[in-house]
C-alpha cells in the first residue's frame, strides 16, 4: 500500500481534508493504484519547530508580512 506522509505547519481541518483528497487523487493517477489503496497522513509541526535560512518559521513569517503589508 502506497503511503503519503506530508510534514509541515498547523492547517484547518478542511486544508486536511483537501490536501489528503488531491494528493491521493494524484498520486492514485500517476501510480495507477486505485485510490482505496493509498494511506495519508499528516504530521503537524509548530511554527517554532521548523526552521528556514536559520530562522524560525514564525519568524520567518512576521518579516514577510511586515515586507508585504504596506
Amino acid at each position: 500500500m502506497p503511503y503519503i506522509t506530508v510534514e509541515g505547519g498547523n492547517l484547518s481541518d478542511k486544508q486536511k481534508e483537501m490536501l489528503i483528497k488531491r494528493l491521493t487523487e494524484v498520486s492514485s493517477e500517476i501510480m495507477n493504484i486505485p485510490p482505496e489503496f493509498f494511506i495519508t497522513t499528516i504530521k503537524e509541526l509548530p511554527d517554532k519547530n521548523i526552521g528556514i535560512g536559520g530562522k524560525t518559521i514564525d519568524v520567518v513569517k512576521d518579516e514577510y508580512l511586515k515586507r508585504n503589508t504596506k
